[in-house]
């Protein structure tokens, strides 16, 4: 009995150090104190534009693509992070009746753009440059 759950922790332990690493402000995420957890564990606001020339948004919270789908508290904020190193423009461009501030187009790899969502809501957004082929969803509960 003794072997099969050291066999299991060893077999568990690689899985659970690919956990965390994100980074978000807001209720959820990681709050502060130094990395490796914290706060309340749940959802986080990190948006990967592009990956090396591709057209993407994708989600680092929950890894869907096309749309990208992140939740976050009120207060919150959503981090898109391009992820370029081929020089492809994108931009976060809101859309919809629930509207965000839009961002510029960018093309260097490892620019950001954030926005807090004071307001609770569903934002819709794409990218200026490629339109539906390149969408996604905030979700401000």
């Amino acid at each position: 009995m003794h072997l099969r759950t050291a066999v299991m922790s060893i077999i568990a332990l690689p899985a659970l150090a690919g956990c965390g690493g994100y980074m978000a402000t807001g209720p959820y995420g990681s709050g502060g104190g130094g990395g490796g957890g914290g706060g309340g564990g749940g959802p986080v606001g990190a948006v990967t534009v592009g990956n090396n020339g591709t057209i993407t948004f994708s989600s680092a919270h929950n890894g869907t693509a096309n749309p990208a789908v992140d939740t976050v508290a009120v207060g919150g904020t959503v981090t898109w992070t391009w992820t370029n190193d081929q020089g492809i423009s994108h931009s976060v461009q809101s859309q919809g009746s629930t509207a965000f501030t839009s961002g510029p187009v960018k093309s260097g790899n490892g620019q950001t753009y954030a926005v807090t969502f004071a307001t609770a809501g569903t934002y819709q957004y794409d990218c200026a440059v490629h339109g539906a082929a390149m969408t996604g969803t905030i979700v401000v509960r």
